[in-house]
């Protein structure tokens, strides 16, 4: 007894041992190091911020070349470089094509620096807005805000802030070790104690039963209801299988370059028929020339993401800023893209989009007749697109799908001068109310197969 009475000793101990350990890892102190005062830049940074996105950002960056020069610290480098004093930036940033004509040297300098185009002239800007926008230009650049992830949400290698991911996780599978030694223990030691009161361990009896397979084969009546059950459920399975042939419904390809139309269509509310512009006019909705992206990329070369950091999902995905702007310079080393110079070097490369949405080559679709004329959001056949991290085939785009459609959907008439000839003409001979494309000969085969 005096044994068994030390291993329940032991188990106790490394119970609250175990106990401790759980306790410590569960509790951390993060401190926070108290905010320095900000340096007096002459101007409110904040409020210069919000001016230099209305106005300057467009053309301009802190701390690289665009369309103009760099503006970080600009106020100091030209008193430095050309001793030019604050003045100059207020009469410049004002009239800048008055202070070319007036012949200013430094003016004409940048004139002809960049390729001779004047800058916009804003004389809407007091000279405390400017002061503002320097004082934002002047601002120490912000330290990256971290979101604060659950931890096991992030990837092992990052921090949450207190102990690190390899700690827990090291000290989870440790504890889970301790438990299986633990119950271990506690198994022999019950053993023990039933062995020490006489108590006999009974052990699993092996007596010899009847196989099952033996059993299912002599009865007869089983084997016919089973062989018929598994006809049925192959007959069933390899019809479904063949019904989806051609349906791909939820595919998904990987692009070349990643494009997130969550980001374009639905956080920066780019229209859809921006980039498929020729869904207006066309049976096809094309893909967009690399030219239109580089409308809004020539100005935007890197992605600062959301005000409030990368969600979890973001960060789980690997959908951080520096991805995004990873994809953006592949956009540029396939138009041909020269980011120092701010000009096109004429060695552009194919990119290799690989399509999602397939109708069979017997099946016409016209998107112009659905989109200009229909009416129809694109939203109705391809899904909620502005919320699609990757794109993908929202719909199964069958045949019964369409025919459904042509059923169910009311033709919009109102104010549409394509249709109302013929609702009026319906609703005179047949008494017509509501307008479908099946009405109208939606359902006639020679619409779309021809």
């Amino acid at each position: 007894m005096k044994k068994v009475f030390s291993r329940v000793q032991f188990s106790k101990v490394f119970g609250l041992s175990l106990l401790l350990l759980l306790t410590f890892l569960s509790t951390s102190v993060i401190a926070q190091d108290e905010a320095e005062p900000a340096a007096d830049l002459g101007g409110d940074p904040v409020a210069g911020k919000q001016l230099f996105n209305q106005n300057c950002a467009a053309c301009h960056a802190l701390n690289r070349k665009m369309t103009g020069p760099a503006l970080a610290n600009v106020e100091q480098r030209l008193y430095d470089d050309e001793g030019l004093e604050k003045e100059w930036l207020y009469a410049w940033i004002k009239n800048s094509p008055g202070m070319i004509k007036s012949g200013d040297a430094y003016a004409n300098k940048i004139y002809a620096e960049y390729n001779q185009a004047a800058m916009t002239a804003f004389p809407t800007l007091s000279n405390a807005d400017i002061d503002n926008i320097l004082a934002y230009t002047a601002a120490p650049a912000p330290a990256p805000v971290t979101a604060a992830i659950p931890v096991g949400e992030v990837s092992s290698g990052s921090s949450s802030g207190g102990i690190s991911n390899e700690i827990i996780l090291g000290a989870l599978a440790l504890v889970f070790g301790l438990l299986v030694v633990m119950l271990f223990l506690v198994n022999n030691t019950l053993r023990r104690i039933a062995e020490a009161n006489g108590v006999e361990v009974v052990k699993a009896n092996a007596e010899k039963r009847t196989p099952i397979w033996k059993a299912f084969i002599q009865n007869q009546f089983l084997v016919l209801c089973s062989v018929v059950v598994l006809l049925l459920s192959s007959a069933y399975f390899a019809y479904s299988w063949m019904s989806q042939i051609g349906i791909d419904q939820g595919y998904a390809p990987v692009q070349p370059i990643h494009y997130s139309h969550k980001i374009h269509a639905g956080d920066n509310k780019i229209e859809c028929k921006y980039c498929h512009s020729s869904a207006r006019v066309s049976k096809h909705s094309g893909i967009p020339s690399l030219n239109v992206c580089m409308n809004c990329h020539k100005s935007i070369y890197d992605y600062k993401g959301n005000p409030e950091g990368p969600t979890a999902d973001d960060l789980a995905n690997g959908y951080t800023n520096e991805f995004y702007t990873k994809e953006i310079k592949k956009l540029y080393k396939a138009v041909g893209w020269d980011e120092e110079n701010q000009k096109y070097t004429g060695e552009s490369q194919p990119v290799e989009w690989v399509r999602i949405h397939n109708l069979p080559d017997f099946a016409y679709f016209n998107h112009s007749q659905h989109v200009e004329v229909g009416k129809i959001e694109c939203q109705t056949c391809h899904g909620p697109v502005e919320e699609m991290e990757i794109m993908y085939q929202y719909s199964p785009l069958t045949m019964g799908w369409c025919i459904n459609c042509h059923r169910e959907t009311e033709v919009q008439v109102s104010d549409n001068g394509y249709y109302e000839k013929i609702h009026n003409e319906l609703s005179k001979k047949y008494g017509v109310d509501k307008l479908t494309a099946a009405q109208m000969g939606g359902l006639e085969c020679g619409k779309c197969h021809y």
